[in-house]
């Protein structure tokens, strides 16, 4: 936890002040626009209608334009994104980042099944310390919508396929771009049961 607690606060100070001046001119006017050729996958208001896909709708604008340029910058290797956002400035993933994070979000329900639910719950709110896994709330929060001055995101209402895909990704080392490895020490300890009740829990958690 003590580590867990260091790397929120380093990430907070380096997102802040990396980030402040395009954060504070981002315009979602202009974001929409750049967006449209992203409602393919994620749907017309950032609201995917394909499992694999994340939505986009409500998520943290400092995250998610970490992601696009992550993306751009080839930081994240995301085959489906390939060239999507190789145009983008700096500004323009702020600008559709905007556009995203006014969005509604999405209001998902987990699957109907009382144990899972109930790993998923202690999971997400107490970790695991037998295995070393901390609350996922202590980053996402309590109701899941993230800390946008620390670019932690919003994970409320996401489809399970996506959750758990992120999270084997990062268990492999096969996305690494999260700050400190902190995602991918997490993940690394937890089982393939663990992620499905997490992401589970995380689809109707609103």
């Amino acid at each position: 936890m003590r580590k867990l607690l260091a790397s929120l606060a380093f990430t907070m100070g380096a997102v802040g002040a990396a980030h402040a001046d395009l954060a504070a001119d981002a315009d979602a006017a202009a974001g929409r626009e750049k967006a449209q050729a992203c409602a393919a996958c994620h749907g017309q208001n950032g609201i995917s209608q394909m499992s694999a896909f994340p939505n986009l709708a409500g998520q943290q604008m400092s995250y998610l334009a970490k992601q696009i340029m992550d993306i751009r910058d080839g930081n994240r290797q995301v085959p489906q994104m390939a060239g999507q956002v190789d145009d983008f400035s700096d500004q323009d993933a702020w600008d559709v980042a905007a556009y995203f994070a006014e969005q509604d979000p999405n209001v998902g329900q987990a699957q109907d099944d009382a144990e899972l639910i109930a790993r998923g719950k202690e999971l997400y709110r107490a970790g695991d310390m037998a295995k070393g896994i901390p609350a996922c709330a202590a980053c996402h929060t309590p109701t899941g919508e993230g800390i946008g001055t620390a670019a932690y995101p919003a994970v409320s209402g996401q489809h399970a396929e996506y959750t758990v895909s992120t999270l084997q990704a990062f268990a492999a080392g096969e996305r690494a771009n999260d700050p400190n490895a902190i995602m991918r020490d997490i993940a690394s300890k937890m089982s393939d049961d663990d992620m499905q009740a997490v992401a589970n829990y995380l689809r109707g958690l609103h």
